[in-house]
């Protein structure tokens, strides 16, 4: 069974750092462009202007000894296990970003909204519309 993880490109966004990142796109993300590697650019036909996708990135400045967090990062309130939140500090701090492409150029897939930072590897691609 391979269990590697692939790199397929990069996110590039204004957003430097954790503190400055909205906890979720819907609450203040901003347009951010999605940088393909070259050697995927096929994998990207049939993509569009006005498609919903999904973006799955791996949070590279997570911490991952976490097992229980305070619900965005709020201390008032009680720790939860990291399963039971959208935490980034977890065993495996895979992303989630549910955005539309605003434009194609090449292998720049320009999205909105995006809250994560910049320099964020991308690991995966998905349609989120579901056909009727």
């Amino acid at each position: 069974m391979d269990t590697t993880l692939e790199i397929i490109g990069y996110l590039r966004s204004d957003i430097k750092t954790r503190d400055n990142a909205p906890k979720q796109g819907s609450e203040g993300g901003i347009e951010a462009i999605v940088e393909i590697n070259e050697k995927y650019k096929d994998a990207l036909e049939g993509l569009k202007t006005g498609d919903e996708i999904l973006l799955f990135s791996w949070l590279h400045k997570a911490d991952r000894s976490y097992q229980k967090v305070h619900p965005r990062g709020d201390e008032s309130r009680p720790k939860r296990g990291v399963f039971s939140t959208r935490s980034p500090d977890r065993p495996n701090p895979i992303g989630l970003h549910p955005v539309t492409i605003t434009a194609i150029d090449g292998c720049k897939i320009k999205v909105r909204p995006m809250e994560a930072i910049d320099g964020t590897p991308l690991v995966d691609i998905k349609n989120a519309q579901r056909k009727k």
